[in-house]
């Protein structure tokens, strides 16, 4: 199960830690803030995506990273809402589940795909405990296919170099299907059983329904990554209710 904290960093506008299967991310966001002339959008926020290795100065595979963010993000932001400024978004990776020992960065094989859905829970976390305002959430999850056939979701790091194909997805809380990145040998019969697979994780029994959101947090339904958010944002609403309370 996730392990999640909002709010960890106290110095910027918005934060969060996430933990699964081998990861750990930590990610802050500031904005919307003064953009510089030559990256200012005359209509919307520039959003800007700096993933950090363990160890080391990023290259050509965080910037991939970035990118892929960057482009997910602006589905889930209401960039209209500040034009002319920017979001800067930093997430560093804390733990990975096969660290390198002399550079502390992910096997080349796995240096893309298999980092990705934990970054991308991140700057949603991240996002959610911030004042921006936001159209939808998001969830992700990674589900590679063996050299069998079988299926299997949040594989381990041997899991994903022996996979015959590696699929991350990424699922709007109203059940839109926002991001796919597949790498690997696979015909649309499996990719369609891919796709199932992770709505479930991402969605549980909210994937048939697709008009459902953050707004509805206290509705009962089985274990997902969207009810994992859900209730990161209750226990965090509870807090703060209490600490007003105290106040009063």
């Amino acid at each position: 199960m996730p392990s999640t904290i909002l709010a960890p960093l106290d110095r910027a506008d918005g934060s969060a830690a996430y933990s699964y299967n081998g990861f750990s991310i930590i990610g802050g966001i500031n904005g919307p803030v003064e953009v510089q002339r030559r990256d200012e959008l005359p209509e919307e926020a520039a959003i800007d995506v700096v993933v950090r290795p363990i160890a080391g100065v990023g290259g050509i595979r965080e910037r991939h990273l970035e990118s892929i963010i960057e482009r997910t993000l602006r589905h889930t932001v209401v960039v209209t809402a500040h034009p002319r400024t920017l979001i800067q978004v930093t997430l560093q990776v804390i733990a990975t589940q096969e660290e390198d020992s002399a550079s502390g960065v992910l096997p080349q094989a796995a240096s893309n795909i298999q980092l990705l859905p934990a970054l991308l829970q991140t700057s949603m976390l991240a996002l959610l405990s911030t004042s921006i305002p936001l159209s939808q959430t998001f969830t992700s999850t990674l589900v590679v296919v063996d050299p069998h056939g079988r299926l299997v979701p949040d594989p381990s790091a041997q899991q994903v170099h022996s996979a015959s194909s590696v699929h991350v997805f990424a699922f709007s809380s109203r059940g839109d299907l926002l991001l796919v990145e597949s790498e690997g040998s696979f015909d649309l019969a499996v990719w369609e059983q891919v796709v199932e697979q992770a709505r479930q994780i991402c969605l549980g029994g909210e994937a048939a329904d697709r008009d459902r959101d953050i707004a509805s947090m206290d509705a009962p339904g089985p274990l997902s990554l969207q009810n994992v958010m859900r209730n990161t944002m209750q226990e965090r609403m509870v807090k703060e209710q209490r600490w007003k309370n105290s106040l009063g």
